[in-house]
Order: C-alpha cells, then structure tokens, then sequence
C-alpha cells in the first residue's frame, strides 16, 4: 500500500509570512498541534507547532500578530512522496519520531499521514502501535 492510499488529503497548512496569531487560530479552529508552512510558491519551508508558537514567540515576549511564522516555525522539515510504501513511511514516522508526516507529489505537498491514518489500515495497526512506541520512547542518553 502507498502513502497516497492512506494519507488525509485536505490539509490546513499557513504561509511562511503570515503572523504567529494567524497560525494559532488556525490550529485553535481545526483542533491542530502542527502546521505545514508553505513559501510564496507553494512549496514546503517547514512546520509549525503549539510548542514553536508558546517556546519562540509567547515566552520571548513577542507580540504574536507582529511575528512571521518563518521566524518560529521548526526549519527541519521531514517529509515523504505519496508513492512511498506506507510501511516504509511508518519506520521514517518512528525514526524521526513524529506523529504527523507532511506528504509530497506533484510538486508540493498533496497530503498529511498521521498516526490516526496507519491506525485506520487494518494491515498496519501492528505498525502504528510501534511508531507510537518509538516516538514516546524516552531519549536515550550516552554517559
């Protein structure tokens, strides 16, 4: 099964200009932690998250409607193409350790996958449960 198979398709993403307080409430309406930020011509520039807003924008006493998302969103961004085997996509999702994958085709992106998503296949539920375990696993430290 492809990642194109199992993937939500309408996705809520925010450009890398607006303000802070504009991708808040666009998570704050559609019960989102993360969004997709997409420059000027539709590609992906990175994600933004609840945590990037409070971390580099609420807590350095910055006015939320006078800062551009680009400046607090999470530059790193891991996505994966919608031809991708979605047993494949689940091992990048646990690697990284990550809930949500932007997915990408066509030139920009063209879906999400979500642990809900791999949850919803019958066949990856065993997949699923060991992402989740991997992202949830404690950081392992070398002394």
């Amino acid at each position: 099964m492809k990642v194109k198979d199992c993937m939500t398709k309408n996705v809520i993403c925010v450009g890398e200009f607006e303000s802070a307080d504009v991708a808040a409430r666009l998570m704050a309406r559609y019960n989102l932690g993360s969004l997709p930020v997409r420059r000027l011509d539709g590609s992906l520039s990175g994600m933004v998250t609840d945590r990037d807003l409070v971390v580099r924008c609420l807590a350095g006493d910055k006015a939320p409607g006078s800062v551009r998302v680009g400046s607090v969103m999470t530059k790193r961004l891991v996505s994966v193409p919608e031809t991708m085997d979605v047993t494949m996509a689940a091992r990048v999702m646990a690697k990284e350790q990550v809930r949500r994958l932007p997915v990408t085709g066509q030139g920009g992106l063209v879906g999400y996958l979500t642990l809900a998503d791999l949850s919803r296949v019958d066949d990856l539920s065993m997949e699923a449960g060991e992402c989740l375990g991997e992202i949830c696993a404690p950081v392992r430290h070398l002394d």
